[in-house]
């Protein structure tokens, strides 16, 4: 009992913000998320969920401090719990194009523009949208303090995390099963070794050194 009390608690608190602005009359509340941004190969995703006054899915947290399989089970329930959400990725080649920061607020607007209807207003970890047709507030940590940025955290993860393992079958050598894209010494390794593919980063420093600095 205890337990469940604090996890009640717990989403409650994170809860906070959302409850905030829905008592200043925004009703619909999105919680706009991404995973990526760092990873030397695959795309940036981002996701936006629209979470329903009054349910919560237990457990809800940060992605990053999930497991794979809490994730997945979470996923799931964010699905049924809140079920008008959108997930948006932007492709490596998009990404060396227009540089990693406009691909993020790309992939964001992208999924909120997905949602029909549209929100009322969107909470967005850590990153400003300029252009939209509503309020938005940046959230700094928000995937730690806001419980619909943490949904959308969590579905962006799970999504991009399973992209990645269908990529590794494709391009076996790099691990993007075990590394997701991101730069772990095995990863820096075949990319030594074999060069990048057509899903590394090409502008990324670590990737391709010469390209990048004659990018910049």
């Amino acid at each position: 009992m205890a337990q469940l009390l604090a996890e009640v608690y717990r989403l409650r608190l994170m809860r906070g913000l959302e409850d905030l602005v829905r008592g200043c009359g925004y009703g619909r509340i999105a919680g706009v998320d991404e995973v990526g941004r760092g990873s030397l190969a695959g795309p940036v995703v981002a996701a936006a969920v629209v979470v329903e006054p009054g349910s919560m899915v237990p457990g809800v947290d940060d992605s990053k401090h999930l497991s794979h399989s809490q994730r997945e089970r979470l996923a799931a329930a964010i699905r049924k719990t809140h079920p008008q959400s959108a997930i948006v990725a932007v492709s490596p080649r998009d990404i060396d194009r227009m540089n990693i920061l406009r691909a993020t607020r790309r992939a964001m607007r992208l999924a909120l523009g997905a949602l029909d209807p549209q929100p009322d207003l969107a909470l967005i970890d850590a990153v400003r949208l300029e252009g939209l047709s509503y309020p938005s507030l940046p959230v700094i940590r928000g995937d730690q303090v806001s419980y619909a940025i943490a949904c959308a955290s969590i579905l962006a993860k799970v999504d991009r995390d399973q992209t990645m393992v269908e990529l590794d079958g494709v391009y076996p050598h790099y691990g993007f099963a075990s590394n997701k894209g991101y730069g772990a010494a095995a990863h820096r390794q075949a990319l030594s070794d074999f060069g990048p593919s057509e899903v590394h980063r090409l502008t990324f420093r670590s990737v391709l050194p010469r390209v990048a600095a004659e990018v910049r």
